[in-house]
């Protein structure tokens, strides 16, 4: 097959699930049945990559690219590379869109090119009220748009059994238009790597148990919760928060007052890593720490629930969106209820009671390690189970194939 795939995220511009998504899936692809799929991705940058039958093309703003309405730079701009994303196009077989920042030239390029649409699921608008923080008015463009391509779409992925739920519900896509297929691992990369200097590195003290956070600062991540837990989480623990690239300037502010608060109510050690942490390092954060804490109030899946658990490291986590599906709770790690305030899903009724839940599964985890180590290793294993790449590939082209049959 000739196969598109237009996203917003591809390495090394990825900041969230989405750009991971591309990232494996893609590669994956290229490599199914002896490399006889052609694989062409049109993404947001500079990037350049071609190989014998994969090739990547980043679509950048020119520079003389004048606009008047200043307001907003992030949806014009947005608008500008799904036209040049369209005009770039070759002859395929199937388009793959990935969020709402490629959906427009999705829809045209199945009505130019007359071939099949496919979008995953990676989040949904309405459900991300708190975008309109970074997107202003023009979060009802967004929400408009990817509207209008979810009823377009030949057929939707979605990456857990909430995203489904979500798709039909809002935009009433047929359940059989929908298929589950969820995000992956690669387990080769993803797998305990013990380097105590590089603790040192970043201030960790390897001779302690430490808690992990990795994520950006934004409300869908919960880590204003985490840090209003950080006052009731037992002695003698460190608390490590790989945050950065806050959505916006009142976020970032919040997020220092709150860490210097926590700060002056705790005696553990609270460790803030602002900067871009390489994978590599990452994945050594991972290895050597007791707990992963994903305490989310939105999380379509969670892949980073999938990185740790690779690393042997059990999860404590929010029972939102796809989370459940990935944690088998007691097992794996533990769940957290998320009890939602009425309609407004993404705030908890009692954030108070929340951020005690969240350390008071977190002591539980901390007073046995011989637990921790047993979840540790259960995690690696339902992780290289259920959440192959490969796999994961193979699913997607079988289901290219049932939608280019039609």
């Amino acid at each position: 097959m000739r196969i598109t795939i237009l996203t917003n995220e591809y390495p090394p511009h990825v900041y969230g699930g989405a750009g991971v998504h591309v990232e494996y899936l893609s590669r994956e692809l290229a490599c199914l049945d002896e490399g006889r799929h052609e694989i062409q991705i049109f993404c947001f940058g500079d990037q350049k990559e071609y190989s014998l039958n994969k090739n990547v093309k980043g679509v950048p703003l020119p520079s003389e690219l004048l606009l008047q309405d200043l307001r907003h730079p992030k949806l014009l701009g947005t608008l500008f590379r799904n036209i040049f994303m369209i005009g770039s196009l070759g002859e395929t077989d199937v388009v793959h869109c990935h969020t709402w920042y490629t959906h427009l030239a999705g829809c045209l390029i199945k009505e130019i090119f007359n071939v099949p649409l496919v979008i995953t699921t990676h989040s949904l608008e309405p459900q991300r009220p708190w975008k309109e923080e970074q997107l202003g008015s023009a979060y009802r463009a967004s929400s408009w748009i990817e509207k209008i391509a979810y009823q377009e779409a030949d057929g939707v992925i979605a990456v857990s059994l909430s995203m489904k739920k979500g798709v039909h519900d809002l935009y009433q896509v047929p359940f059989e238009k929908i298929r589950d297929i969820p995000n992956g691992i690669d387990a080769n990369q993803y797998q305990p790597k013990l380097n105590p200097s590089l603790l040192t590195s970043y201030r960790i003290n390897p001779d302690k148990p430490f808690l992990i956070f990795v994520g950006r600062i934004t409300r869908q991540k919960g880590i204003i919760h985490l840090v209003n837990a950080i006052k009731y989480i037992s002695p003698n623990v460190q608390i490590v928060l790989c945050a950065g690239a806050p959505d916006t300037e009142a976020i970032g502010k919040e997020m220092a007052e709150r860490v210097e608060e926590a700060r002056t109510q705790t005696r553990n050690e609270i460790i803030w890593i602002r900067q871009w942490v390489p994978k590599s390092d990452l994945i050594t954060l991972y290895s050597h720490a007791s707990i992963f804490v994903c305490p989310s109030i939105y999380e379509p899946f969670g892949i980073v629930n999938l990185e740790a658990m690779a690393c042997e490291t059990p999860v404590v986590a929010s029972t939102v969106g796809g989370i459940p599906e990935v944690i088998d709770h007691g097992e794996t790690g533990l769940l957290v209820p998320f009890d939602p305030l009425g309609t407004e899903f993404w705030e908890p009724r009692d954030p108070e009671k929340f951020s005690k839940d969240l350390a008071e599964a977190i002591n539980c985890l901390l007073l046995s390690p011989e637990k921790l180590k047993t979840m540790g290793i259960k995690a690696r294993e339902r992780v290289e189970k259920h959440f192959s790449w490969k796999s994961i590939a193979q699913q997607t082209l079988k289901f290219y194939q049932a939608l280019a049959a039609c």
